[in-house]
């Protein structure tokens, strides 16, 4: 839709009807608004101008309107997790490879190119940064105040959007006041009459519902206004009414990820049934074109009301037009591997099922471009389905000689913003401790417990010091402790937990700790740590030892799913030549074989003890006996306050694991970060050396070679 500026915008946005729904109890739509479809944005980013007086809804035509036809461009950005800026936060420094004040040129050049666009946001909109906790926990933003995020985009003036699983990660309290106001739940603290500033654009949210009210948590859906600009057959351009309808959906995982805040407080739904319950009515009140606004993506797995990518099933409802996606952080369309090839995907033209669809992968990295070819017939508005596209517009690209570029800055979004950004960097250079070694998981994948260990001991101390004081049923248990590399480079060269020797300040805790989970203990035996220890070795592909080819290490399988202990009292070995659930050899608890009757307490987080049913069946949640309310993250700053000399020898040097020696044919290869071996080789790994300076991936990494016999 057409660009107002910021202050218009958000006064037309929140007067009348639509503050009044903006967060309704209500199992129907929310108000409409009356903008023109057009673009007053440039990629020059000017200043708003001075805020026009609102227009009035359009009057009937004295005369019908003759059949035209026009391009509707829907916009999309998803999973920006507060990346305002291109700055990463850990490394207090610019990072031009995303940030939303580049996307917003993208933005303004979209707006040029198509007289007819929508810009919509498809959640985990308003966590994911060191800037985000700041105005969460460390300073919260007061009712009058909006968001860093949601200022930025209101300067862009967003027609839309939806709530990501992360939007719940900080308490409703929090995200009511962020939105709005209005929520009505099991909530003493929530207020539902007062009404704060918001986000500047209607949010939908169909499949959460309020155990208080059994309605929606927030508007399942909203019907926009707007005058469309068309064309008729004769050349002729005209000027037509139209209603889009936007109807949101996330994933049905919140109730686990955030069960302490939301337990007994909302209940969730199937993307499927919820939208075959409100398109309908939708359709009856007038929508002409439907936009999903899907935080989940695609995954070819059996239907179910909990599942967590349902977009291939949601794509198959009637009456959907369009489809955004997001919460896997994918790229679609995308030709090339590892892009989305299940049975209904088109990569070329972009659909799914036929549906033009689009996942704008994150951080503000993409801009997902949904081109809808309408129809106007003169009494209604058809969507012509077969002729519609869709694509992604990237911040980063190559020149003519493969040089790395980078699409500009938005010189209007950094100053919104700058007292924050400059309050955050403050907060998190705040000295805590100091290292004698580079804490880094740049070869956590090949051994290395540099950054991983120190982690696991304070979540063990933690876990095990309730225990003794508050559950002496289980005094007696050993407790022990597993994490993850977080940053393995899936985003890139960039993306590794990287803490230089010196002192070490919050921001280098935040970065051995990427997100806000909270620490969880679960009871399992020796059994359950087989099971869970398989499980994380999927992150190895299988190598055959008499292949004399190149053969890639380490698998799609996520990083932050690679569980691991870092204790010399559990030794376990990784054999990479057996298949998935196969690997796990030697497994010991203090020197002898593991019992697979004994018990333990394991010391995890929120995320993998809930949900995490396919590394052991007790990660469902029943195996949890503590649930605790204190941040991974927070517990890994307190303790190192407490013990502020971090040693390579006592916080950096303890393996648990290692791979089983095997001879092979030809070379084992991964990927890390460039200009790293002096890493591995201070951490003790033998048999690693360079291959390539680049990797080819594109995303700056290097190849490295192991030699599994060491």
């Amino acid at each position: 839709m057409n660009q107002r500026p910021p202050h218009a915008r958000r006064r037309l946005l929140l007067a009348g009807p639509v503050l009044a729904s903006l967060l309704a109890l209500t199992a129907c739509g929310g108000g409409d608004g009356t903008f023109a479809v057009g673009t007053s944005g440039s990629a020059a980013a000017p200043s708003p101008a001075p805020a026009p007086a609102p227009s009035p809804a359009p009057a009937p035509s004295a005369a019908p309107v003759p059949p035209a036809q026009a391009t509707l461009a829907i916009l999309e950005t998803t999973d920006l997790h507060a990346n305002v800026r291109s700055y990463d936060y850990f490394k207090l420094a610019e990072d031009k490879s995303y940030g939303f004040e580049r996307t917003a040129t993208l933005i303004r050049q979209a707006r040029q190119e198509f007289a007819n666009t929508l810009l919509l946001d498809n959640g985990d909109t308003i966590q994911g940064t060191a800037l985000a906790d700041y105005e969460a926990t460390v300073k919260p933003v007061g009712c009058d105040q909006q968001l860093s995020m949601y200022k930025a985009m209101a300067a862009l003036g967003y027609d839309g959007g939806t709530l990501g699983n992360h939007e719940f990660n900080y308490g409703l309290p929090f995200l009511n006041q962020v939105l709005g106001g209005g929520m009505t739940v099991a909530d003493s603290s929530i207020d539902p009459s007062k009404k704060c500033v918001g986000p500047g654009f209607p949010v939908t949210l169909a499949n959460v519902t309020s155990t208080r009210t059994n309605a929606p948590l927030v508007q399942p859906y909203v019907i926009l206004q707007r005058t469309i600009k068309a064309r008729t057959a004769d050349g002729q351009d005209v000027s037509v009414p139209i209603k889009v309808g936007l109807i949101g959906f996330t994933t049905p995982g919140i109730l686990n990820w955030d069960k302490r805040f939301l337990d007994g407080k909302v209940a969730t739904q199937g993307a499927v049934e919820t939208a075959n319950r409100y398109i309908p009515e939708m359709k009856a009140k007038g929508a002409d074109v439907v936009v999903a606004l899907l935080h989940g993506g695609l995954d070819s797995s059996t239907y179910s009301a909990t599942m967590e990518s349902p977009g291939l099933y949601l794509s198959k409802v009637a009456g959907i037009d369009a489809m955004l996606m997001g919460h896997q952080h994918g790229e679609f369309p995308k030709a090339t591997s590892p892009g989305y090839t299940q049975s209904g995907v088109d990569n070329t033209k972009g659909t799914v099922n036929g549906v033009p669809a689009v996942m704008a992968s994150s951080w503000g990295k993409a801009l997902g471009v949904v081109k809808l070819q309408l129809r106007w017939t003169g009494t209604q508005w058809t969507v012509d389905k077969d002729a519609g596209r869709s694509e992604l517009r990237y911040i980063q690209g190559k020149d003519a000689a493969g040089k790395t570029t980078y699409v500009d800055v938005d010189p209007t979004i950094a100053p919104l913003v700058e007292s924050q950004h400059q309050a955050t960097i403050a907060y998190v250079k705040q000295p805590i401790g100091s290292t004698d070694f580079r804490m880094s998981t740049l070869f956590a994948d090949v051994g290395d417990p540099g950054a991983i260990q120190i982690v696991n001991q304070a979540q063990q101390a933690y876990v095990a010091a309730y225990i003794q004081a508050n559950l002496p049923q289980y005094a007696a248990l050993p407790v022990l402790s597993v994490s993850a590399p977080f940053k393995s480079g899936f985003q890139g060269a960039g993306d590794y937990t990287d803490v230089a020797a010196g002192p070490v300040a919050i921001y280098n805790a935040a970065d051995l700790y990427l997100y806000p989970n909270t620490v969880y203990a679960v009871k399992v035996n020796g059994a359950d740590i087989q099971g869970w220890l398989e499980a994380a070795a999927q992150r190895f592909n299988q190598i055959d030892p008499a292949k004399t080819a190149e053969q890639q290490l380490i698998s799609t399988f996520p990083g932050y799913n690679f569980d691991m202990f870092t204790t010399a009292d559990m030794q376990y070995e990784i054999d990479v030549t057996q298949p998935k659930g196969s690997r796990i050899k030697n497994l010991q608890y203090k020197g002898k074989a593991i019992d697979t009757a004994q018990e333990f307490v394991i010391a995890t987080n929120n995320y993998r003890a809930t949900s995490g049913k396919s590394f052991s069946a007790k990660l469902d949640g029943s195996g949890t006996i503590w649930a605790s309310p204190d941040a991974n993250r927070d517990v890994l700053i307190n303790h190192i306050r407490a013990n502020p000399t971090i040693t390579r020898a006592g916080n950096g040097a303890a393996r648990s694991w290692r791979f089983t020696k095997v001879t092979t044919a030809g070379p084992v290869v991964f990927s890390s970060g460039p200009g790293a071996l002096s890493v591995a080789t201070a951490a003790g790994l033998n048999g690693i050396s360079l291959v390539a300076a680049d990797d080819g991936s594109g995303k700056g990494t290097s190849k490295y070679a192991i030699d599994l016999s060491k």
